[in-house]
């Protein structure tokens, strides 16, 4: 291995980046509008309600404890569908809006740098009740999945995208995490990609946990084919890219 390209990858994991970006230059400093904390949609777009949290209370539960000492990563799946009560559940345990703060601004149910939610999430559903096989998007301010349309050969293509894990594609659906990073670079600048990295492992492990809670299991892929994953998204792997996946079926 090439020492350079170590040291420059290593690079990445530090901070040494936070001392060389002149924050007075970054866009917020600069007075522009924050961008908005969900991409945007057509009005006429189909989407469908999601069961609220509120009416959730007899969903499986699991104390913490046990959650965490439980948690593990599964490649193997049942032919069970995942409920919509219970994706509602896993969608708000990841990316749910707590507290709306403006158009740029939200809490949620995951901590992100400077509160900024680089992330969106998609869904590759494959055996969820109530939902035809297809690729969502979910809209958290709405609590509501928007239907992006059907795929032909889905589980095919997405074997493909993950550079042939098969197993994936036995899930009943996959989350994929996609980054527009000009939500975190308006507020860090150079300094914001690192944070994006970090945001995305805080979601993936509420994932973990909440998956105890509905006797479903996860693995996060962090290895697929950038552009083949991206082009199953529809998005265009410049300002807005897949950055981590993670398939959810029923334990066997």
């Amino acid at each position: 291995m090439d020492k350079k390209q170590l040291e420059n990858a290593r690079d990445f994991l530090k901070d040494n980046v936070r001392k060389r970006v002149d924050f007075s230059e970054t866009d917020q400093n600069r007075r522009i509008p924050p961008p908005p904390v969900e991409k945007p949609f057509a009005p006429d777009a189909l989407r469908i309600d999601l069961p609220g949290i509120r009416h959730l209370e007899n969903l499986g539960s699991v104390d913490l404890k046990t959650a965490i000492a439980h948690r593990e990563s599964s490649r193997h799946y049942s032919d069970e569908p995942i409920r919509l009560e219970e994706l509602s559940f896993l969608l708000w345990a990841t990316q749910g809006v707590r507290l709306r703060l403006g158009e740029g601004h939200a809490l949620r149910t995951v901590p992100s740098a400077g509160c900024r939610h680089a992330l969106e999430t998609y869904l590759c559903v494959l055996n969820v009740e109530g939902l035809q096989r297809g690729i969502y998007r979910y809209l958290p301010v709405e609590h509501q999945l928007l239907f992006e349309g059907e795929v032909e050969e889905l589980e095919k293509k997405f074997v493909k995208a993950t550079f042939g894990q098969s197993w994936a594609a036995d899930a009943a659906v996959v989350f994929i995490w996609s980054a527009i990073p000009y939500r975190m670079e308006w507020r860090y600048g150079l300094a914001a990609h690192k944070v994006i990295a970090l945001d995305a492992g805080h979601v993936c492990q509420n994932l973990y946990l909440a998956c105890e809670a509905i006797g479903a299991g996860t693995c996060a892929i962090a290895a697929y084919d950038q552009p083949e994953m991206d082009r199953l998204l529809g998005i265009d792997g410049e300002e807005e890219f897949t950055i981590y996946l993670a398939p959810v079926g029923k334990t066997r």
